[in-house]
């Protein structure tokens, strides 16, 4: 069991982190020894924050980790030269193979988060707090952590070992084995019940900026539940009430009147983003800082561009597909600030400039302070939306559409039926919904789960097969069959039990 020792014992060892300026800026305050590591309060704060740094990976869920989520869906690709080779082709050309390096890196990755949570939850009682209420807010924080973690797994995997507390060596052998979806489903639900009983705030503002808060909670609780309406059948009707109340209540948080009162580009402007009253819950990056820069502006700057960062460009930026392109209606004002076409010759493809950064304290080096958006409160109207859709109330679904078509300069959905073409891409109001949340959310690394939302596997296989070949580039369409609804499990884990650590089907 060498390779489980590695992933989900000597993960309790790793460097935990403790804050100077603010929470993100991390340091080590240990070698790795947790015996005595929780003597005061202080010390389960730096822990705390070490769970949050865990985020910030490009394995985990950093800004660019939409290797595992654009990419896996019709978004994102790669079409340089050098594409048809290579593991990270291997997500967007749905051929990936369980011995891919970068799909084990990503797995390590949320289960190394999942071990510092556990750490926490595990040794924060030998600690006597002063407030009762702060030791709550801590395991508030680190079980959304780790139900976030979780609930990518889940998502991406199907069964997953499942661990909630610090195991000792002889305890990680029983400890590794894939349970059920529901198993898992049903210990992030309760992770983030448990969150709805502590002190924190309904949003986090200032300093604590990037931290979790109860809006975050209930938004993704209502994610959850609206995930397993769709996951288990026969439980539909419940999950669907139970996801409109949380995203409800998440709403009900906002600090706004009306979503039109915020620009859309003002939610991604660099400069307004300490005062961005849309977000719910971002990771937050640090302009000029070498260490907690955001580094997406300078890395999606195409050949010839200049619109992204101060940085002189070094390849063709992210690419886009055609197939996304071609979604945008005519006088949607996301599409200009989402995109953009480089005309270079070395790229001739559209790029991604959502997150641009072209500020002076970001210098030539491209250190950007782009925070990366997790949840914001577009993204819960959509799904209150969706959850309307479900449960047979069309008018409420069509309300909470119309917000998000309002601030986007487009035609009341009422209107929008009456052109043709749009009533010919969107038959019904799944679709139009779907189709909204590709756009306004392109880019977050949603689409992917939103996909596995909408469509039974079936229903997505002819999705993408129904889709054109040259609105894709070198990524074959005709790959995609009914083993891509899960990832399959890392090869060194399924060589070590293959019992326990059974593959996903399609992937032996």
């Amino acid at each position: 069991m060498k390779q489980y020792i590695s992933i989900l014992f000597l993960m309790a060892l790793v460097s935990f982190s403790s804050c100077k300026k603010s929470f993100i800026e991390q340091n080590d305050p240990n070698a790795g020894n947790l015996e005595n590591a929780f003597k005061s309060e202080n010390d389960v704060l730096l822990f705390v924050n070490g769970t949050y740094a865990a985020l910030r990976s490009d394995r985990n869920i950093g800004e660019s980790s939409g290797l595992y989520t654009d990419q896996r869906s019709d978004d994102t690709g790669t079409n340089d030269a050098q594409s048809n080779s290579g593991e990270p082709f291997q997500f967007g050309n749905f051929s990936i193979l369980p011995g891919n390096t970068y799909l084990k890196s990503h797995w390590v990755s949320l289960y190394d988060a999942i071990t510092r949570c556990n750490v926490v939850t595990t040794n924060i009682d030998k600690v006597t707090f002063a407030n009762n209420n702060t030791k709550i807010n801590y395991l508030a924080e680190v079980k959304f952590i780790r139900a976030l973690m979780y609930f990518q797994l889940v998502r991406k995997w199907g069964a997953v070992p499942l661990v909630t507390k610090q195991l000792a060596l002889s305890e990680v052998a029983e400890n590794t084995y894939r349970q059920p979806e529901a198993t898992v489903y049903a210990q992030i639900v309760a992770d983030l019940k448990d969150g709805l009983t502590s002190t924190l705030p309904n949003l986090q503002t200032g300093t604590s900026a990037g931290r979790v808060s109860k809006a975050a909670i209930n938004g993704l609780l209502g994610q959850v539940y609206l995930t397993m309406a769709t996951t288990f059948a026969d439980q539909k009707s419940e999950n669907l009430t139970n996801a409109n109340t949380y995203l409800t209540a998440a709403y009900g948080m906002r600090p706004f009147t009306t979503l039109s009162a915020i620009p859309y580009a003002n939610v991604f402007d660099v400069n307004l983003k300490t005062s961005n009253p849309e977000a719910i819950f971002e990771i937050v990056n640090v302009q000029g800082d070498i260490n907690y820069k955001s580094n997406i502006a300078a890395d999606n700057q195409a050949y010839g561009e200049t619109i992204n960062s101060l940085k002189a460009p070094t390849s063709v930026g992210g690419n886009v597909t055609p197939d996304l392109i071609k979604d945008y209606e005519t006088g949607d004002l996301r599409k200009d600030f989402s995109v953009k076409y480089a005309s270079d010759t070395k790229v001739l493809d559209y790029f991604i400039t959502k997150y641009r950064d072209i500020s002076p304290n970001a210098t030539k080096n491209g250190y950007g302070g782009n925070n990366t958006p997790i949840m914001r409160f577009a993204d819960i109207i959509l799904m209150l939306a969706e959850v309307n859709m479900q449960q047979g109330n069309d008018a409420a679904a069509i309300q909470y559409l119309d917000m998000v078509r309002t601030r986007a300069g487009l035609p009341l959905y009422a209107v929008a039926r009456t052109n043709a073409a749009y009533n010919t891409k969107y038959p019904t109001l799944k679709l139009a919904i779907l189709h909204e949340r590709r756009v306004e959310l392109a880019f977050e690394h949603q689409r992917w789960f939103d996909l596995l939302r909408f469509f039974t596997t079936p229903e997505l296989v002819a999705y993408f097969q129904a889709k054109s070949q040259a609105d894709f580039g070198n990524a074959k369409l005709s790959n995609f069959t009914t083993k891509d609804r899960y990832f399959p499990i890392p090869l060194d884990e399924v060589k070590l039990d293959p019992v326990k650590m059974y593959q996903n089907p399609g992937y032996n």
